[in-house]
């Protein structure tokens, strides 16, 4: 039972760091910040936000994908939840944009003069993946005991290994044959390039010896 907790606990500081995230800025006013992460295909995310309001100030909150698809929009966001499952491997984006409909003071001296409004602090708990999954829930649904909801999850966690060993290995097999067709197109061209090279020596070589024929400068 030791050794079990044990491995629970190593795999799931594996991923934790992988699969949350949780960061706390300051967004001015009238500005806009994004976060991006990559995700790979069928993995459930799921995320809290919680915006510190201020006066005469907004904040939109906008998820989308590299395609720009929309995934999750909230306009005067304060606080919420979202959910989503990603459908393909790709770049997500997570937008906050500040608005206010306030305007700068026109002053005789002819400098304009902003209102100044302190910048809104934001908190986001970003998950997704193992950690995504809200196991206490499934466990009721199923009626399974804490051992079985353990294993549920290392079970889970496991074909996340698996399904990033196979992701890793794709890659790699990607860039190693772009980097052989690299190196085959860099060698034709080489091979071309000493061609055309021999081929301007020896035209420049018939030519200069007709040339000096003509000026009867050789035989």
């Amino acid at each position: 039972m030791a050794r079990f907790r044990v491995l629970s606990l190593s795999l799931s500081l594996l991923f934790v760091v992988q699969s949350v995230v949780s960061i706390s800025f300051y967004l001015p006013v009238r500005s806009r910040k994004c976060l991006r992460e990559e995700i790979h295909k069928d993995v459930l995310v799921t995320g809290e936000y919680e915006i510190i309001e201020q006066p005469n100030t907004k904040t939109n909150l906008k998820i989308t994908d590299s395609s720009g698809h929309i995934l999750y929009v909230k306009e005067d966001a304060t606080k919420g939840k979202f959910a989503f499952t990603t459908e393909d491997y790709d770049m997500f984006e997570v937008c906050f944009e500040s608005k206010s409909p306030m305007a700068p003071i026109y002053l005789m001296n002819s400098e304009f003069v902003h209102l100044i409004f302190p910048d809104q602090q934001i908190n986001l708990d970003m998950k997704h993946g193992v950690e995504a999954k809200n196991y206490e829930e499934i466990a009721k649904v199923e009626k399974l005991k804490p051992l079985e909801v353990e294993l549920r999850r290392l079970e889970d966690l496991s074909e996340s290994v698996v399904n990033d060993f196979a992701y890793m290995k794709k890659r790699e097999e990607e860039m190693r044959d772009t980097n052989e067709s690299t190196n085959t197109r860099v060698l034709y061209f080489s091979i071309f390039s000493m061609c055309c090279l021999i081929g301007l020596a020896t035209w420049q070589v018939f030519y200069l010896r007709r040339f000096f024929k003509a000026k009867k400068l050789i035989e």
